[in-house]
C-alpha cells in the first residue's frame, strides 16, 4: 500500500505497536489475525492521508516561495533557476521532498530528521541521496537545452 518498502517496514511497526496498546479491545470473535490485519489497514490509510496533507502543504509553501522571490528583485537569470530547482524539489516524492527540505533547507542533521520524519537515520540518508542524484539528473538536463 505504500510502494515503499522502507514505509512498509515502518508501518508493520506501527501496527505490532498499536496491537499491543490495544490487546485489550481484541474480544475473539474475530481470528486474531483478521483483527491484526484491520489494525495494518488502518495504519496504511491514516498514513496515505497524511502523506497527501503534507504534499499539499509542501506545494502551497512552493508557491508561496516562489511568489516572495518574484517580489524581492532577484535577477531573472536566478529567479528562473530558483524556480527551476523548485520545480525539480516539488517532482520528487513526497518523503524525498520532506527529506532534503528537513536536512538541507532547515539544517537538521539525519538523526533529527528521522524523529521529524518518524523513520530511522538511514532511511533519511537514503531518502537525501536519491534525491539528490534526481534533483542532479533533472536540474542537468535542463541546463542543457538551454
Amino acid at each position: 500500500m505504500t510502494g515503499s518498502a522502507a514505509d512498509a517496514e515502518d508501518l508493520a511497526q506501527e501496527t505490532f505497536i498499536r496491537a499491543y496498546e490495544q490487546i485489550n479491545s481484541f474480544n475473539g470473535r474475530a481470528k486474531f489475525s483478521t483483527w491484526l490485519c484491520s489494525i495494518a489497514v488502518h495504519a496504511c490509510l491514516n498514513w496515505r492521508r497524511n502523506e497527501a496533507r503534507r504534499f499539499q502543504a509542501h506545494a502551497n509553501c512552493a508557491e508561496e516561495m516562489i511568489g516572495q522571490q518574484a517580489q524581492t528583485g532577484i535577477p531573472p537569470a536566478e529567479n528562473e533557476m530558483a524556480r527551476e530547482a523548485q520545480a525539480a524539489l516539488m517532482k520528487l516524492p513526497a518523503k524525498q521532498r520532506a527529506a532534503v527540505v528537513l536536512t538541507i533547507y532547515d539544517g537538521l542533521n539525519h538523526a533529527e530528521a528521522a524523529k521529524v520524519l518518524r523513520c530511522s537515520e538511514t532511511t533519511v540518508s537514503w531518502r537525501v541521496f536519491a534525491a539528490k542524484r534526481k534533483l542532479k539528473r533533472w536540474l542537468t538536463a535542463n541546463g542543457a537545452r538551454r
